[in-house]
């Protein structure tokens, strides 16, 4: 089962601390920014998965954590401004140098795949030969 949403990041307390710390490449790191908050009713809906996949509209994906948190209105998602959310926002700027980090539509899809360390995604996604 795949659902659209709109994805929203944002730095969030303990991501600046690991991340101003110098703890990207650590556990701690992967578990606090490789997640997906959705509303409570979204997530039982796409029947309680403990990682999804999330797809942007120009088919990048990332798989990560997936969480339930009723502070997440229905149908949006929140991510941690983290490498995982960098791989599925939405590139555009529109001339601001900055891409949209608010509303970029998403899809959403449980699975079972693993989710990746911030060296294997860049590994992945950018060190390409």
């Amino acid at each position: 089962m795949t659902e659209e949403f709109l994805l929203n990041t944002g730095s969030t307390i303990e991501e600046g601390r690991l991340a101003k710390g110098g703890s990207k490449l650590t556990d701690d790191y992967t578990e606090e920014c490789a997640v997906c908050e959705m509303n409570l009713e979204d997530f039982l809906e796409l029947g309680s998965p403990d990682k999804v996949t999330v797809t942007s509209r120009d088919g990048h994906n990332v798989v990560v954590y997936a969480y339930a948190d009723q502070r997440v209105q229905s149908h949006q998602v929140f991510m941690p401004r983290a490498i995982w959310a960098n791989v599925v926002v939405d590139p555009e700027t529109f001339s601001t140098g900055s891409p949209l980090y608010k509303g970029s539509p998403v899809k959403i899809a449980p699975t079972t795949e693993k989710v990746l360390s911030a060296e294997e995604l860049v590994t992945k996604f950018y060190m390409r030969g």
